[in-house]
């Protein structure tokens, strides 16, 4: 009993002297006490395991060898995610984006055991493991962003699976088919693969999660991007047979800036070219001025919109357009000249109702075989007063006369197509005598001031419907 006593006195003491002792270090006067976290014994168990697994996750590693070395083909699953795309030039075809580039594989040499299901580590840990040697095969100048430092990312999960990433400024070749510019859909392409290992040994797949994605928001400046379909692939060289992959990005050109820029300038110009069919014919210098302005600023507008372009050997959609536009603007000046040449004779128009005009017109023409005739002072030009003038505009308000001999009127152009000197005279000799001589609306005016309107429509239908169908209906084609 004694013993028993004694030590439950000892068991007591002992219990306060332990209550006595501080559990953590003391703090300040007026300061709670610091306590370390329950689960920081975890954490520090936690860390030395992933110490000692990093220290002999590359013992006896070779890092040049591939996985799986004299057995089956490495599969490398590849996927992008595309932040930005642009800009898309057709002067070099080529375009550039910013994407994150992802590869993963299997190196059953990194598999390890523990807590943890992956290890992200640092980009030095590159220089230790085996990678693939993807390349782009139209590459032209990537490369990787290193600010702040190289934007690079390793990750091993415990089955041996390794997650590498990249994020990359691409840029490649796209060719471009430009026949249709700028109404065109373009297939710019994206190949990549080994440079060095054959299929025998290293073979690219696609993701089945998520192969390629956009970013949210991703806009560009002159296309839509449609779509952008994948395919497996293997390329023959004299190495070899290689796995590729490519993906083609399937663009449509905006329509809009080339509208404003160039389509609606070129239609202005040509119907203010056609205002000089309602200008006096003797206004020479305004009409011959305005004709002239218009073709020269045409081909500005034509020069300009080839600056962008590559020096194709075949002409484009607008190529086709600017030359009708051309075209109209210089059959306007060549109309004038026909007005000026054909109907201006001196002072008055051809008169062509007598019906004593294709027996003179045909008398004065037989008479050239016998030999030359000499023009009379009574076969100058007579300049009719300006009441004379008034009184004919007057006269004139109403209809025109018209060529109502085929035959006639078929004689006065062929005539004028030659340049006849001696139909010349003998109109002069015709005109001089007459008091009512003077000049009125050309008929030629009349008939282009709705000519011209008509087959610039018609002509521009033509083309609208051409080439908006191939816009919206053509594929594109997948190189």
């Amino acid at each position: 009993m004694i013993i028993l006593f004694v030590f439950i006195l000892l068991a007591q003491d002992g219990s306060c002297n332990t209550k006595s002792k501080p559990s953590g270090k003391m703090s300040a006067p007026g300061f709670e006490t610091i306590k370390r976290p329950s689960n920081a014994s975890a954490t520090l168990e936690l860390s030395r395991n992933i110490s000692q697994v990093l220290e002999h996750l590359l013992e006896n590693y070779d890092n040049r060898q591939r996985p799986d070395h004299g057995g089956s083909p490495t599969i490398v699953t590849t996927n992008f995610l595309i932040r930005s795309m642009g800009p898309i030039s057709e002067l070099d075809m080529e375009y550039s984006m910013d994407c994150y580039f992802r590869q993963k594989w299997i190196d059953r040499r990194l598999m390890f055991e523990g807590p943890i299901e992956s290890l992200s580590l640092n980009i030095k840990m590159l220089e230790g493991i085996w990678k693939p040697d993807t390349y782009f095969h139209n590459g032209k100048g990537s490369y990787l962003h290193t600010i702040t430092l190289p934007n690079k990312l390793l990750r091993i999960f415990q089955d041996g699976q390794v997650l590498y990433s990249m994020r990359l400024t691409i840029k490649a070749t796209c060719p471009m088919l430009l026949q249709n510019f700028p109404m065109d859909k373009q297939s710019c392409p994206l190949v990549f693969g080994s440079y060095g290992y054959t299929v025998d040994h290293l073979m690219y797949q696609w993701d089945s999660k998520g192969a390629v994605s956009l970013n949210d928001g991703l806009v560009l400046s002159q296309y839509d991007l449609i779509d952008f379909p994948m395919k497996n692939a293997t390329v023959t060289a004299k190495t070899g047979m290689f796995s590729v992959l490519q993906v083609n990005f399937n663009l449509r050109r905006h329509m809009g800036y080339f509208l404003i820029q160039v389509y609606v300038p070129c239609i202005l110009i040509v119907v203010l070219s056609w205002v000089s069919f309602w200008i006096n014919r003797e206004a020479t210098a305004d009409r011959v001025g305005l004709g002239i302005t218009t073709v020269l600023t045409l081909s500005t507008f034509g020069l300009d919109t080839k600056t962008d372009l590559p020096k194709v050997s075949y002409p484009t959609a607008l190529d086709w357009f600017v030359i009708m536009c051309f075209t109209f603007v210089i059959a306007t000046l060549l109309e004038f000249a026909g007005v000026h040449y054909f109907t201006k004779i001196g002072s008055g128009e051809f008169p062509c109702i007598e019906s004593g005009f294709e027996s003179e017109t045909e008398d004065s023409f037989s008479t050239t075989k016998h030999g030359p005739r000499t023009v009379s002072g009574r076969d100058m030009v007579l300049y009719p007063s300006p009441i004379m003038r008034s009184a004919k505009r007057k006269r004139s308000s109403g209809h025109l006369p018209s060529c109502r001999d085929l035959r006639i009127c078929c004689i006065q152009f062929w005539n004028c197509f030659l340049a006849s000197e001696d139909y010349k005279a003998a109109m002069r000799r015709r005109v001089a005598g007459r008091t009512d001589a003077v000049n009125s609306v050309s008929k030629i005016d009349e008939i282009s001031r709705i000519l011209f309107p008509c087959c610039f429509v018609a002509l521009n239908l033509f083309y609208w419907f051409l080439y908006g169908s191939k816009h919206q209906s053509s594929t594109w084609e997948n190189t």
